[in-house]
């Protein structure tokens, strides 16, 4: 796989342009801190933008299956260079308009270049490399989170604000330049050749004939009880023990545990099938969500998310790599748009869930009612998996 020139262009475009994303994240608080002072209406703006993608997910589908992948790419990442213009004339004039474009903007070229990467990623790499390539992306994606935070804080006090912009347009650009070298066989599917391709409602019946790709898609879920809320359990945390430097340490010990876990998924997998690794690590999340009940101990609630980074760090790649391998070519467009969009609309549900619980409950409730959930599914889910494969066994004595 490291002898593949492709590897190396798409783990390099992701770290480059991973921090460039977080570059601009940063911009776009400090921006709003300065503008906005309400934060009901910083979570408006930012909706904004997730609104956008989610509106063109069905269309992103459709297209991304009629067209190759390396075309849609090129186009949406053209797309994201643009779209940091719009975040500088909003800096120069001072208008929070014209930031609301600017989300709107990249979101929807993220609404299709995601999707189209994912449907990529098993072009480039071969079948037997899949879960490998999934975790090593991954890790990627989380060390340019780590590194283009902590840049962004430290730039943010050397340079002004617009500089920042300017770097993450250079990192798309770089991207952008990246994409044009990728080259890779793509299968012409019969959606291409007639040049056409239906909505979601196409893939429904595909994910009614693959039982196990639904309950995996169900399954990716669990871990957003606990991403979703991230940020805002992460503040309680810190307030509950009274400490800012809590926030540091949990924060750095998920980030290098998921990198464990995402590399050593691949050697995990080679003894154990992915469905099994599926839900092994399904419920250790919901452990580590029951872990967090001692939220007050800086030791337990810091062990908490270095369980939960190992878990997910195993877990994503797994799944992705079941969506990759089991879900028909002909469907990977419409299939990885539509499960961008559930994604995208499970986390603002639980993202004001949690808000809502914290308010209500407390952290250590929230935790035991979101760990509970997490392991009642889990096991539903895992009985539901060992009765179907005991349907198979007697379909094939019969």
């Amino acid at each position: 796989m490291w002898k593949n020139k492709n590897v190396w262009i798409l783990l390099s475009g992701e770290f480059i342009a991973g921090l460039g994303l977080w570059l601009g994240i940063i911009g776009n608080l400090e921006f709003m801190q300065e503008k906005v002072p309400s934060d009901f209406m910083k979570s408006l703006i930012l909706a904004s933008g997730l609104l956008a993608g989610l509106a063109v997910g069905p269309y992103a589908g459709k297209l991304i299956d009629r067209m190759k992948k390396k075309t849609v790419m090129l186009a949406a990442g053209f797309i994201r260079v643009v779209s940091v213009v719009f975040m500088l004339i909003a800096i120069q004039t001072g208008s929070v308009l014209w930031m609301v474009v600017f989300l709107m903007v990249i979101q929807l070229s993220a609404a299709f270049y995601f999707p189209a990467l994912q449907a990529a990623i098993p072009m480039v790499v071969k079948g037997k490399e899949l879960l490998q390539m999934n975790g090593v992306h991954m890790n990627v994606s989380t060390l340019s989170r780590i590194l283009g935070t902590a840049l962004g804080g430290v730039l943010l006090v050397i340079m002004p604000l617009y500089m920042l912009y300017i770097l993450s347009l250079l990192a798309y650009a770089i991207l952008f330049g990246l994409t044009w070298f990728l080259s890779f066989q793509e299968e012409e599917t019969s959606t291409m050749a007639k040049g056409k391709a239906g909505g979601f409602k196409e893939v429904f019946p595909v994910l009614k004939n693959l039982p196990i790709v639904s309950m995996t898609l169900i399954m990716t879920l669990i871990p957003l009880l606990f991403i979703g809320g991230f940020n805002l359990m992460v503040i309680n945390i810190s307030e509950i023990q009274d400490s800012t430097a809590i926030k540091g340490w949990i924060y750095t010990a998920e980030g290098l545990s998921f990198m464990i876990g995402a590399f050593a998924v691949k050697r995990i997998g080679e003894k154990i099938s992915p469905y099994r690794i599926l839900f092994t690590f399904s419920f250790i999340i919901g452990i580590a969500q029951l872990v967090l009940y001692f939220a007050g101990n800086p030791v337990l609630s810091v062990l908490s998310f270095i369980i939960f980074g190992f878990a997910v760090g195993c877990f994503f790649p797994t799944a992705a790599t079941i969506f990759q391998t089991r879900i028909p070519k002909d469907y990977h467009g419409r299939f990885f748009s539509f499960r961008n969009m559930l994604d995208r609309m499970a986390f603002q549900v639980v993202l004001l869930m949690t808000g809502l619980l914290l308010d209500l409950v407390g952290l250590p409730v929230m935790t035991v009612l979101f760990g509970g959930f997490s392991l009642i599914m889990t096991t539903i889910f895992y009985m539901r998996f060992k009765a179907l494969q005991e349907g198979k066994t007697q379909e094939i004595e019969a």
